[in-house]
């Protein structure tokens, strides 16, 4: 059974014991859109408004979960900075990107990228984002065909391009953003803050405990 059979399985039992038959209704879903509409926003920390601050606190935070940051000016640029960086610390050009970065110029960069789900073999995974939040530095990724999650998670080193136009304050912004844009909710979402991590033994942080050892992010200012 695939993840979103399970899911929906899960809630079809919520509902029943809830005594709901069927799945929600226009009517229910609008409620529920009322009630986020309504519901007074709890307190929140003063946070940077324009793209400018935004894009300062995003890196500042980044760079405190140990994820290195670049900047470029268009998408097309992106390429050549993945390059700079995988180069500069002699990691391999092969990478797996996601489908949805297609038509960026991977190859002039000299970049061998294959637009698919990685496998256990793929060391190097090249992805986008939904949005970044600049509170705490975290990339947000939508899970689906063209943007798979296993792309951030798999592959030792991930490399993430961030458009500024989509970093966002805090974590309760780029939820609405995703109810704004996509209305339900795909099946993941998920907040990615720099290197995978665990201080399970003595304490002691070690990065690449269940993910990337390393994560590059790639501002690009003019996207």
């Amino acid at each position: 059974m695939d993840t979103s059979a399970a899911r929906r399985n899960i809630f079809a039992r919520i509902r029943n014991a809830q005594g709901r038959q069927g799945a929600s209704t226009d009517a229910e879903r609008a409620a529920a859109d009322d009630y986020v509409a309504r519901h007074p926003a709890g307190p929140r920390p003063p946070l940077p408004a324009t793209r400018d601050e935004l894009i300062a606190r995003f890196r500042l935070e980044a760079e405190r979960l140990s994820s290195t940051v670049a900047e470029v000016e268009t998408l097309a640029d992106a390429p050549s900075e993945a390059a700079r960086y995988l180069h500069s610390l002699a990691l391999s050009v092969d990478v797996v990107a996601w489908p949805a970065l297609a038509d960026l110029p991977f190859a002039s960069a000299g970049i061998q990228a294959a637009f698919r789900k990685p496998e256990d073999a793929d060391m190097v995974g090249i992805t986008g984002c939904f949005c970044a939040t600049a509170e705490t530095g975290s990339l947000v990724l939508l899970s689906g065909p063209e943007t798979p999650a296993s792309g951030a998670l798999l592959p030792q080193t991930h490399i993430a391009v961030v458009p500024a136009s989509r970093i966002v304050a805090a974590h309760e912004d780029a939820f609405a953003l995703i109810r704004a844009e996509h209305g339900v909710l795909p099946r993941a979402v998920n907040f990615v803050s720099g290197p995978s991590r665990t201080g399970d033994i003595e304490q002691t942080i070690v990065l690449g405990a269940h993910g990337p050892y390393r994560v590059h992010v790639i501002i690009v200012r003019g996207a």
